[in-house]
């Protein structure tokens, strides 16, 4: 290691006073600076660099979100008439919209398998290189001139798309400080709320209307819906030469609208740093230590960049050398699969997934119950399927992207646990209390206006509580809580089980969600609510303030004495006060 790295950084015998305290120069890396909101602004640079890198959860979810494009979509008769097949056949339509098949499925095999990838060649990379897949998936389905071209790129997107939520938090969470982070990480999800609200709900709706909304305004319809209504045929009411209104551009430009993202992503993020802590793993000090005196805005002899970057000195190589000892002839491969298998060697290791899959788990609980309750309501009241289709997912979108700004104010300030506690019991309390209008009232709600108004105006309410609470407190909490060596593989089964659980979540919803739900069904979302608060107050730890090199102890971790006493020595040897006498000063 450079010099450079070691100068000023040992502790003098002579500074221990009588009562046992100690002052060195280099002291254990706190929370420094205003933090929450405030701080954001105190390091424009990774402020910059945040906001660049969550186009990653906006690439994400503006695909995901089938409510936005791919509903206004596949009810353009523009569409129809270029795939007749999918607009008229429901079975094959729920195929391709359903991302249980296309990409849900993917998206799950992807983050499962993705940890290692991140590993060898690193967040910045994976970034570009997903940003560069999902180009292609969104090329096809833009493009596409058979069916075998839209599966095949929605399935192509799937792929990047479990990747990009696997990587992009992790990277954020490893860029920043431990005062901003929370709130750095906090804008991946106000990135995917403004996918979701800003642009599928509204860019769907407005090309719907590229020289009107109707394929052949000139032909009849002739398909006779179950409520007697008529609607477009496009076996039947489109003529030889094809559509003489409403253009292929009605569906093709939002299809296609998803490539400027994902492509300036691929291009910025090739000017973006790497994380400094995983050039460390690489054994890239000098390139690292560079790196983190960049994002920090400090010179490299600065006190704190120097304590930080031997902080994370100290991790990595205590990591390696305990891996090494544990399986000392392992291969590469081997190498790969014992990452999984640590994480289940002990408790604390195995708690950290535990805690990470319950959050994401009942993350989906809660957000997967939103916009069908919202539906079913809106539906119950009479209102039309336009109407209900732009309040359901428009309306409520930007509900949802504003009550996520209260989160990037509260995480680093408040901390985590208060934000998931009480995130958890208001989404209790408006669900027990639309639990009981719908069961009281829900058989008849145009004779009970007043009831059907007070249940929509908890449902809106339960949208704020959860969007500024577990909605971003999932991406938070799962990207800071693995240790530098685990950290890819551990979000990599977190971000999996985020995915498995919309896939349940989302065939429960279609199987229980219907104009006659009765208010039962709601009472098994909230029964998840008072899952969700009890596991805030019991075992979810508080990870506030401390730098992802400070999480073993929050979690009892490397607890034995052998542990601690390598610990220890290999923070002496960099230059590192011991963390014992630093705590009795």
């Amino acid at each position: 290691m450079p010099q450079l790295l070691r100068s000023n950084s040992t502790v003098s015998k002579e500074e221990v006073g009588n009562t046992g305290s100690i002052v060195s120069d280099l002291a254990l890396v706190g929370p420094e600076g205003r933090v929450g909101f405030r701080g954001l602004f105190g390091n424009k640079f990774i402020l910059g660099i945040s906001l660049f890198s969550t186009l990653g959860g906006f690439v994400s979810f503006f695909l995901t979100v089938h409510q936005g494009v791919l509903s206004g979509v596949l009810t353009t008769e523009s569409f129809g008439a270029t795939f007749p097949d999918i607009y008229v056949n429901q079975k094959l339509k729920g195929w391709f919209v359903s991302t249980f098949v296309l990409g849900k499925s993917t998206w799950h095999v992807a983050s499962v398998c993705h940890g290692p990838v991140c590993d060898k060649i690193g967040r910045k990379i994976c970034i570009i290189c997903n940003a560069v897949i999902f180009l292609l998936g969104g090329s096809l389905q833009a493009g596409a001139i058979s069916i075998l071209y839209l599966f095949a790129g929605r399935a192509v997107a799937g792929l990047a798309i479990g990747s990009l939520t696997h990587v992009v938090p992790m990277y954020l969470a490893e860029i920043s400080s431990a005062n901003i982070r929370g709130t750095l990480v906090s804008l991946q999800q106000l990135a995917i709320t403004f996918g979701v609200s800003e642009t599928t709900n509204w860019i769907a709706y407005g090309t719907s209307h590229i020289r009107g909304t109707q394929c052949a305004p000139k032909i009849p319809y002739t398909e006779v819906l179950p409520n007697g209504m008529l609607a477009s045929n496009p076996h039947t009411d489109v003529p030889p030469g094809g559509c003489a209104g409403q253009t292929q551009a009605s569906w093709r430009v939002p299809l296609a609208f998803q490539i400027l993202p994902a492509l300036c992503l691929a291009i910025g993020m090739l000017f973006m740093p790497y994380s400094p802590r995983w050039l460390v793993e690489q054994g890239r000090e000098v390139e690292a230590l560079e790196t983190l005196s960049r994002l920090r805005r400090k010179p490299t002899e600065d006190c704190s960049v120097r304590t930080e970057f031997l902080e994370i000195m100290a991790e990595a190589r205590f990591a390696r050398e305990t891996m090494k000892a544990a399986y000392p002839n392992a291969g590469p491969v081997r190498r790969i699969i014992n990452k999984y298998t640590v994480l289940m060697s002990s408790w604390p290791k195995s708690k950290r997934i535990f805690v990470g899959c319950l959050i994401m788990t009942f993350q989906q609980n809660m957000v997967g119950f939103q916009r069908p309750l919202s539906s079913t309501v809106f539906g119950q009241l009479g209102l039309d399927p336009n109407t209900t289709s732009l309040i359901a997912t428009g309306v409520y979108g930007i509900v949802n992207m504003l009550a996520t700004l209260p989160a990037i104010a509260l995480v680093d300030s408040v901390g985590r646990r208060p934000v998931l506690i009480s995130g958890a019991a208001g989404c209790l309390i408006c669900l027990a209390i639309v639990s009981i209008i719908i069961t009281v009232y829900g058989k008849d709600w145009p004779a009970h206006a007043a009831a059907a108004r007070i249940a929509i105006v908890f449902v809106f309410l339960y949208d704020v509580i959860f969007s500024y609470s577990w909605a971003p407190m999932g991406w938070v909490v799962t990207s800071e809580i693995f240790p530098l060596h685990l950290r890819s593989t551990g979000t990599s089964i977190t971000t999996s089980t985020m995915w498995l659980s919309n896939i349940a979540i989302g065939l429960f919803a279609q199987t229980t969600m219907g104009p006659s739900v009765s208010g039962i069904v709601y009472y098994v979302y909230a029964v998840f609510c008072l899952a969700a608060l009890l596991s805030a107050i019991f075992i979810i730890p508080e990870t506030k303030g401390r730098t992802l090199e400070e999480m073993d102890p929050v979690f009892r971790d490397n607890a034995t004495d052998s542990q601690r006493e390598h610990k220890e020595g290999i923070r002496r040897e960099l230059g590192l006060p011991d963390r014992a006498l630093l705590s009795a000063a």
